[in-house]
């Protein structure tokens, strides 16, 4: 087989009893992408096979309405006729099955900062009316060390459909209490099975030890895990606490959003006491989120700003630039105070939250730096190089330009007010 559809093919990546994954390139964008091509004639049950194509459906109805960094991209999907596949991102990874094993456990931070990361992305998938319902380790990507994607929305519960929902998708050490009832579902049953994958991560076992899917059930149903901790006593009395309810069987005692799961995770991060120059992407986008010049920027949008930041510290009364510097960065301050100085005369104090070097970001060629910035105190600076922000996407870039545009705004009515007290001090004087 050499194409599906218009999709060129390189070769396969995988396959099931369903379907057989190719890594192909779109000869419009010139991009490598997945396809997935079902083989639905291998299901004989008739009833079966209807339930499998409407799932298969719901997920072909995501095609382009779910663009997060932490979600596998759907491009398109061919669901009539005799042949059927869905297109996708390409993502160079594996999933998080093999992390779950016990003799290739992660780091706590990084189990944690995963789990975060999880919470952000289907918190957004929640805002664009989609319950994904099978959350698990098979269904994490992994890429490099610790970037995520989330895959696999076949068994998504979709409120924008009309259409009843197929009841009992998922995989039964995952489900919630209210998915085993067939209830009605909100987030927070994927809140329930990203706790469990949680618990595997950190222990390299499920939370119920159970032989067969019937004493799975059962036990979700009337059993209390024990805490991670029994398994692997290195962790915290915090992190059991947020796991513990996080897989709370009754929904009113579990985490009620998302935000309040990641932000007990950031709080884990803090109490570690990670020192500043090792902070992970957790406690960085958390930090992003808390600064003034990043306001209006959504998630999506900040997860593109750390992906292209780079983080460092400066010690107190040390030189981040100088006048007649050549420049092609400006900085944002998470931390810490800065001098602006002319010829040793301070113009400004800038703190968190402020920018500074912008010009680089209006200059047609290579910026000169025309003052000297000075550490204060310690700081930590986010810096962001323009060459890079301009590859960003449209959304992100727009965000950026009006955080500036404010800023100037900002500096010009200080400016002004400084110009009025001078001039009316010179008024006096003359007097």
């Amino acid at each position: 087989m050499d194409n599906i559809g218009k999709y060129e093919i390189v070769k396969e990546l995988g396959h099931g009893a369903t379907s057989t994954v190719y890594l192909a390139l779109d000869p419009d964008t010139k991009q490598q992408v997945a396809v997935k091509l079902y083989n639905l004639d291998v299901l004989v049950d008739n009833d079966r096979a209807k339930a499998f194509r409407k799932l298969l459906q719901s997920e072909a109805s995501l095609a382009g309405k779910l663009s997060h960094p932490h979600i596998v991209k759907i491009y398109e999907a061919q669901m009539d006729g005799d042949v059927n596949y869905m297109v996708m991102e390409y993502v160079e990874g594996e999933s998080l099955e093999k992390l779950a094993e016990v003799d290739h456990l992660l780091p706590l931070s990084s189990i944690s900062e995963i789990i975060y990361k999880c919470c952000k992305a289907l918190e957004y998938a929640q805002y664009q009316g989609v319950i994904h319902r099978d959350i698990k380790p098979a269904n994490v990507m992994i890429c490099g060390d610790h970037d995520i994607k989330i895959s696999d929305f076949g068994s998504a519960l979709i409120e924008s459909q009309q259409t009843t929902q197929v009841s009992g998708v998922g995989s039964p050490a995952y489900m919630s209490p209210e998915q085993i009832r067939e209830q009605m579902l909100t987030h927070q049953t994927d809140i329930y099975s990203l706790s469990v994958t949680m618990y595997k991560l950190l222990t390299g076992r499920l939370p119920f030890d159970a032989r067969n899917n019937y004493s799975m059930i059962y036990q979700i149903m009337n059993i209390e895990p024990p805490p991670p901790s029994t398994f692997r006593p290195e962790i915290p009395q915090t992190l059991d606490k947020i796991v513990m309810r996080a897989m709370h069987k009754e929904v009113a005692q579990r985490y009620q959003t998302w935000d309040e799961f990641a932000r007990d995770l950031v709080g884990f991060f803090g109490n570690k006491k990670i020192p500043q120059e090792e902070k992970v992407d957790t406690e960085k986008f958390d930090m992003l989120r808390a600064l003034a010049f990043f306001k209006n920027f959504t998630d999506i949008e900040l997860w593109e700003i750390l992906r292209i930041s780079e983080w460092r510290m400066v010690d107190k009364d040390e030189i981040v630039f100088s006048d007649g510097d050549e420049g092609e960065s400006l900085f944002v301050i998470a931390l810490g105070t800065v001098k602006v100085l002319k010829q040793g005369r301070l113009l400004n104090l800038l703190h968190q939250g402020d920018c500074f070097g912008e010009m680089a970001n209006f200059a047609e060629k290579q910026s000169t730096r025309t003052t000297d910035v000075v550490a204060k105190t310690a700081v930590m600076l986010v810096e962001i190089k323009i060459k890079i922000l301009e590859k960003t996407s449209a959304e992100c870039r727009y965000q950026f330009s009006d955080a500036l545009l404010r800023l100037l705004v900002k500096r010009l009515n200080v400016a002004n007010t400084r110009i009025s007290h001078l001039l009316a001090e010179h008024s006096d004087n003359a007097e």
